[in-house]
């Protein structure tokens, strides 16, 4: 992509105080139309992406041509732009100051509470609800389950939409793909297990514990600001160390995982970041490196959120574990959420194995399924040598590795 005759439209944008605030180009491809494509550079959030193709990567092949043409010196400065680009530009600004409007306005605590009471109201009637239904699905039998259609998880789903149990409903829609392939009975009986358990620990209120009802409130759909979480979460200062990092695409969304952990307190920290689009998730940390700061928690003592900047730097290797010690600490956070779908494992001298299918084996011979079976970028970086190996641990997917640090503590992300 990165060829002078593929761009015969480029351009940057100078910003105000000097340097470039975005890039911009049309790519031409295999179809009459070119591809739009623009990255705004100086943007504190992070780099946002546009582009016209169809690609769900982000950013896609026609952004990192433009960047690459655009770091050899060959986009220049111009004050001519398309429409698109101002258009494109000028709405990421409006947004901003439209998120920032919204930030500086006091908030009443009276009417904030009187809100929050009536979507709990009508989270639990949504519940309530979700609980009679299951019920009918066990009456009904799970040989039925096969036999419906989209629309019949889809009616349940929007109830719980119009409840503002949006997460639950998630959990609904996710059902005809359990109700598929081998061993689609137990799929499916675990999936209703775990909504029955999500309108029990609803029901439970404050005396499933903090964490729990925080978990709990989270997966039904009650959202809690970063503001809030800011002013009356729990803190915990110490030095995080970037484990690695994740994305997934649903929806037009997508969602980028970052796993840290607490050097002294061995705590382990989520920090979620979304974008809609063609954006790119914006996060303040990077991998393989380090921050001194301090990190407030969500209710459900996982997911945190920095309370000031983060300054990184890089780190090495972080302390690994072995098999049954990473799934003993993949336990301990099982019981305060049953909802996990992934957690972070962190292998000390971790190497592939093959057995049928890959696995990712410790030095006792203790192994976990590799999610994708295909090892190879893997051993390109330590040669099947003894590594340190994060990764995210799914029961139902198996082992995703994020981040090697190869023999000589060099980190490369996978």
């Amino acid at each position: 992509m990165a060829k002078d005759g593929s761009w015969p439209q480029r351009g940057a944008v100078a910003a105000e105080a000097g340097g470039t605030a975005a890039v911009w180009g049309e790519c031409k491809g295999s179809g009459s139309k070119p591809y739009l494509s623009a990255v705004h550079l100086d943007d504190p959030a992070g780099p946002g992406y546009k582009c016209s193709c169809p690609s769900r990567k982000i950013p896609c092949k026609h952004v990192l041509g433009l960047l690459a043409l655009w770091a050899g010196g060959e986009v220049a400065d111009r004050e001519d732009r398309p429409e698109w680009v101002a258009k494109w530009l000028g709405g990421r600004a409006a947004r901003k100051e439209r998120a920032a409007g919204t930030a500086s306005k006091p908030v009443d605590p009276e009417k904030a509470a009187a809100t929050l009471r009536k979507r709990e109201e009508a989270v639990g009637a949504g519940m309530d609800e979700l609980g009679l239904w299951l019920r009918d699905q066990i009456d009904a039998g799970l040989a039925e389950v096969p036999k419906h259609g989209y629309g019949h998880w889809d009616r349940m789903a929007k109830r719980l939409v119009d409840a503002k149990a949006g997460a639950a409903a998630t959990l609904v829609t996710d059902m005809p793909s359990e109700a598929r392939g081998d061993h689609w009975p137990e799929r499916v009986l675990e999936r209703f297990a775990l909504l029955h358990l999500l309108v029990e620990g609803f029901r439970a209120g404050d005396a499933a514990g903090p964490r729990v009802r925080g978990a709990v409130r989270a997966r039904a759909g009650i959202t809690t600001r970063v503001e809030e979480v800011l002013a009356d979460g729990e803190r915990v200062r110490d030095t995080w160390q970037v484990l690695g990092m994740s994305s997934s695409f649903k929806e037009q969304t997508t969602t980028r995982r970052v796993w840290l952990r607490g050097r002294r307190t061995g705590r382990v920290a989520l920090s979620l970041s979304h974008a809609r689009g063609e954006q790119a998730p914006p996060t303040p940390f990077r991998s393989a490196c380090e921050t001194d700061t301090e990190l407030a928690f969500y209710p459900d003592g996982h997911r945190a959120a920095p309370a000031e900047p983060p300054e990184m730097r890089p780190s090495g290797p972080p302390p690994g574990s072995s098999v049954p010690e990473a799934l003993d600490a993949f336990a301990a956070a099982l019981a305060e959420d049953p909802w996990l779908d992934a957690w972070p494992v962190v292998l000390a001298d971790a190497v592939p194995a093959r057995d049928g299918g890959w696995f990712l084996a410790d030095a006792s011979g203790n192994a976990l399924p590799l999610e994708s079976g295909d090892p190879w970028e893997f051993l390109a970086v330590t040669g099947g040598r003894p590594s340190t190996v994060a990764a995210e641990w799914s029961p139902r997917t198996g082992l995703s590795p994020l981040t090697v640090w190869d023999r000589n503590g060099k980190a490369v992300s996978l």
